[in-house]
């Protein structure tokens, strides 16, 4: 009906041509328009359809624009709907398109640097709406703050740029978006009746593009799914196109978008290949990547950020198809590791067989490019057989007798982690337990003799299983230290008990631990645990939470000061005899 009231009817053969549609279809479809009042037997649009066409007019517009946009690194920390196409930002285009077909209503679901979008309301007149919980929840709980808006109303995100207008004065019945590819992500798929079914086990369906129209009967349907999906904490995570599933079918018609129409736009490399010029596309990472190989910006691809760690952000690239992985120092962590240090740990450990290989790393600003290993697989501190392994190739690695000019000293680390975190500090007892960590760090001076290069950061997640190698990573923290710290550490990240820890020394010594053994790792992981509780309290002054992580780390702190204190009390006599 949309052809016939746009363009006339001339014959079957010019819908065709308009729609893509069969002849056959064409036939059954003015057929059913005819016999239900729409069109009069010469193919005019009737007062019935003018009526219902004002009915189903679209009145309104949701535009979801609360995301952080993860996939974009490196350009992450920039709303996705002010990302610029010849220099205009995705969701200005949008808004216009909307206002070119006579809708006003404008509705923007805001979040993530929700403050930058603000300046719309003055320039467009639209309104936002507030989502507060952008960061743990997805655009489903986007959509359920506009659910009252949904009636005869457009659903678009914010990171599609079309390059046709995709909204009309009339729609006619509620669809979704689709492309004709197909897309592994997608989890719905066309069928010869027009709807979209759940691909369910089937793989891959058509690409989903996310624009969707309701009208008002279907909306009031949607709009009860949506606010009972939202109140259920498994779909916290998921896409609003959820709330569109009655059964295994959604309540809407496919709409196929043909050709390259539409584009959305997720990575930094989908965004390249739209507009090579984009204002948006200038970063130092990719700066700094075409100059450590002396490539140009196309070379680089296969770009997406890994979970961050810790202490850093990670980026995974290719160039010329070869996997790397680019360590970009996470908020206030070059203050709290020296990179020069690191370089000259690097630097120490090259050609030793037993790191991975580090293609460059910057002293001065901290960036670290390495080779990835797909295959890779991180130690799991529960399978005996893998801790075992890693146990043994940390004794093998302080066997090497390495050295460099610096030290890991726990007091100037504690004082300088203190200095840092600038009282952002959660606990009561603090300083209570603060004077025995010092206790401690006085007997560990006494005690503690045999310095070599230790990795101080040995964490389960730092060794790395590739095929039949094993290979200890991310030595920035590393430094001269007693290798007994080594020990402590990896059993406090993996949450040991004491049991645990015990056996872990007598994997390193080959079941002959000595007492004096155990008391130095008790030692050593009171330290650590407090040493990593004031490192946390740094990283909630940068605004990066790890409270549950200090909580644990603080309880070490204490408990493994018991420990070593009830050894200690037992060896006194001898080691005062030593």
């Amino acid at each position: 009906m949309a052809v016939i009231v746009n363009f006339g009817y001339l014959n079957h053969k010019s819908i065709m041509s308009r729609t893509g549609y069969s002849l056959g279809l064409i036939h059954s479809s003015l057929k059913k328009l005819m016999d239900e009042g729409f069109i009069d037997d010469e193919y005019q649009v009737t007062e019935k359809a003018r009526r219902y066409m004002e009915e189903t007019k679209p009145r309104r517009a949701v535009i979801l624009a609360a995301g952080m946009g993860f996939r974009m690194t490196p350009i992450n920390r920039y709303p996705k709907g002010l990302l610029q196409i010849n220099e205009e930002p995705l969701i200005e285009r949008v808004i216009k398109q909307l206002k070119d077909v006579g809708v006003g209503e404008i509705y923007a679901v805001v979040g993530y640097q929700m403050e930058r979008l603000e300046y719309l309301t003055d320039k467009y007149g639209i309104k936002l709406i507030y989502n507060y919980d952008f960061a743990k929840k997805d655009s489903l709980h986007s959509l359920r703050l506009a659910a009252d808006k949904l009636s005869n109303c457009y659903i678009i995100p914010c990171n599609i740029w079309f390059a046709n207008n995709p909204f009309n004065q009339y729609e006619y019945f509620s669809w979704y978006a689709i492309a004709e590819h197909t897309d592994e992500d997608s989890y719905v798929r066309l069928n010869r009746k027009l709807e979209l079914i759940h691909t369910g086990d089937e793989g891959a369906g058509n690409s989903m593009i996310g624009l969707c129209y309701l009208k008002e009967e279907d909306a009031e349907k949607v709009r009860e799914q949506i606010v009972r999906l939202d109140r259920q904490r498994r779909y916290a995570r998921e896409t609003w196109e959820q709330a569109l599933f009655f059964g295994n079918k959604m309540i809407t018609y496919a709409r196929t978008m043909l050709g390259q129409s539409a584009y959305e736009i997720n990575t930094y490399e989908q965004l390249r290949d739209l507009d090579s010029e984009s204002r948006n596309l200038h970063s130092r990472r990719i700066e700094l990547i075409c100059d450590v190989f002396q490539t140009g910006q196309d070379a680089i691809t296969d770009i997406s950020g890994l979970m961050k760690g810790m202490t850093n952000d990670l980026m995974r690239f290719s160039v010329d198809g070869d996997p790397y992985l680019l360590r970009v120092p996470g908020e206030g962590s070059n203050e709290l590791t020296d990179r020069r240090q690191e370089a000259e740990v690097y630097a120490a450990i090259k050609g030793k067989g037993f790191s991975d290989n580090v293609i460059f790393i910057s002293p001065e600003r901290g960036f670290k490019i390495t080779e990835f290993w797909e295959e890779a697989r991180v130690c799991d501190p529960s399978d005996d057989k893998d801790v075992a392994a890693c146990i043994r190739f940390l004794r093998n690695i302080h066997g090497m007798k390495l050295e460099v000019p610096h030290t890991f000293n726990l007091a100037e680390k504690l004082e300088l982690y203190e200095r840092l975190s600038d009282g952002h500090l959660f606990f009561s007892d603090y300083n209570e337990t603060r004077k025995k960590i010092v206790r401690l760090i006085a007997l560990l001076d006494t005690l503690a003799k045999d310095a070599r290069l230790c990795h101080i950061d040995p964490v389960s997640d730092n060794f790395l299983f590739v095929g039949d190698e094993l290979y200890l990573i991310d030595w920035e923290y590393a430094g001269m230290c007693d290798p007994h710290i080594d020990l402590a550490m990896f059993c406090i990240y993996a949450n040991y008990d004491k049991a645990a820890v015990d056996r872990v020394a007598d994997i390193y010594y080959e079941g002959a631990s000595s007492d004096q053994d155990r008391l130095l790792i008790y030692a050593y992981a009171a330290v650590a645990g407090f040493l990593w509780a004031v490192w946390c309290g740094y990283k909630d002054k940068m605004g990066v939470n790890f409270s549950e992580y200090a909580i644990r780390q603080y309880g070490y702190a204490k408990e493994f000061y018991r420990h070593a204190m009830e050894l200690m009390d037992k060896l006194a006599p001898a080691l005062l005899s030593g």
